[in-house]
């Protein structure tokens, strides 16, 4: 037979992506038998019961069947956004759009990140992808030309971006995440990093950030944000800094800094910034429509072209999630009809998450064995777990999967400390499930750890 395991791409049979693994595999079968599973594998906020955001659901229907307004009722600022859509995209959702996306989709976005920032944003660097991920690696993609090409990336990280470094033949280069310390990141750790890619004869090209971080909830302070720019500029390093949770900030006490902010306000022109975003987090939950962008700052011309390239081989990013990214940075005018609706619906997600988040916390730290840092955004718990000797995080994350009907993802598919396990929980359940996850959780680890 001419196509074997053997002679497939190397890239492709080295490929790990944890979210979706052998223990997920598992409880999917389990769930084809008639077990209750409670998901807490992936940050899927809709499949567990998160409501779509009325703004959102009825704009989007409008775009898509625009009869719809002869037949029913909608508020006037949904229909005069619909309108806008109509105009901006000229023959509905069914067309090919530019290789960038829907211009007027971007012409938002540059206005929502000015908005944001109090910075200029260019629609032409920008660029609208089927979520962040494909964003994502089409960055890797520009970046790695062989096996001596470097990514800085976080250690623990999102395994997407282990997995994309490997397919594209890259080098991962691991910089840990001080879990003492509520998983903040330092200078020395980054350093050491570069030149132990260095003494292996790697050029470090890029580094990964993920801010509010996934799968640690740590969320990245200006003081942070700024040396890792400096850092960046020191050792003629691009970033990438994937900032899809940006929403989701819970304590009081900290706020989301944009890398974008910073560069502008140091003028740092000698770096290059890729920043991502997404209408699959957030208080939106859009996972499945798969919208996304990223905005490019102090990338040559002739690079940008070259994105286009990758852009246009597949087209274009599906219509449908172009325009859901509109309604993410489009949003309802105050004091029109649908802005109250809107921000209460807002408010009432974001509160359940923070709430879910704190009794998640609370809940794992009460269990001898088991210490969870705060879950200060995002939308996981990446706890540390004392295991037995010979035991490893896959073997725990099983058998509780097997005793317990909960699905989470092993420490070792986001990286950790030699000498420690974790594992990966959303905070995504309703709260009657993640009380009783915590419940489930605290009586398993007791007996396995007994046994």
């Amino acid at each position: 037979m001419s196509i074997r395991l053997e002679n497939i791409g190397r890239g492709v049979r080295e490929t790990r992506y944890a979210v979706r693994g052998p223990i997920v595999a598992r409880a999917q079968e389990l769930e084809q038998q008639g077990r209750d599973i409670i998901w807490c594998n992936i940050g899927n906020p809709q499949s567990l019961g998160q409501r779509p955001l009325t703004w959102i659901r009825q704009a989007l229907a409008l775009a898509e069947y625009p009869a719809l307004a002869e037949q029913a009722q909608f508020p006037a600022d949904v229909l005069e956004v619909a309108r806008e859509i109509q105009r901006g995209s000229k023959h509905g959702l069914g067309v090919y759009t530019e290789s960038k996306g829907f211009r007027f989709v971007r012409d938002a976005v540059a206005r929502f990140i000015s908005a944001r920032d109090g910075i200029a944003s260019d629609p032409e660097a920008i660029y609208l992808t089927d979520g962040a991920s494909k964003a994502a690696q089409a960055v890797l993609n520009l970046l790695i030309s062989g096996p001596q090409d470097g990514i800085l990336i976080p250690i623990p990280q999102y395994p997407l971006y282990s997995a994309t470094i490997t397919l594209y033949g890259g080098a991962q280069l691991p910089y840990l995440l001080d879990e003492a310390d509520d998983w903040k990141l330092t200078r020395a750790e980054l350093d050491r990093s570069v030149a132990a890619a260095r003494r292996a004869g790697i050029t470090p090209r890029a580094i990964v950030v993920i801010n509010p971080g996934n799968p640690t909830g740590a969320v990245l302070g200006a003081a942070e944000v700024e040396m890792v720019l400096d850092f960046a500029r020191a050792n003629d390093l691009a970033v990438l800094a994937d900032e899809v949770y940006q929403e989701n900030v819970y304590r009081p006490a900290d706020r989301f800094v944009s890398f974008a902010s910073v560069l502008e306000k140091k003028g740092l022109r000698e770096v290059a910034l890729f920043s991502f975003h997404s209408t699959s987090k957030g208080l939106l939950g859009e996972c499945g429509h798969r919208g996304g962008y990223v905005e490019c700052r102090n990338v040559p011309s002739e690079v940008l072209h070259e994105v286009i390239k990758l852009q246009s081989v597949s087209l274009c990013a599906n219509a449908a999630g172009q325009i859901v990214t509109y309604l993410l940075v489009r949003t309802p005018a105050p004091g029109g009809p649908s802005h109250a609706r809107w921000a209460a619906e807002r408010k009432e997600t974001f509160d359940s998450l923070a709430r879910r988040a704190r009794l998640l916390e609370e809940g794992l730290n009460a269990v001898p064995g088991i210490h969870c840092n705060a879950v200060a955004g995002a939308m996981y718990a990446f706890p540390r777990v004392t295991l037995p000797p010979g035991v490893t995080d896959d073997d725990y994350c099983m058998a509780l999967l097997e005793e317990t009907g909960i699905c989470v993802v092993p420490g070792t598919g986001f990286g950790q400390a030699p000498g420690t396990w974790h594992f990966r929980t959303t905070i995504l359940p309703p709260v009657e499930q993640i009380e009783r996850v915590v419940e489930r959780l605290g009586e398993f680890h007791r007996r396995f750890t007994a046994r």
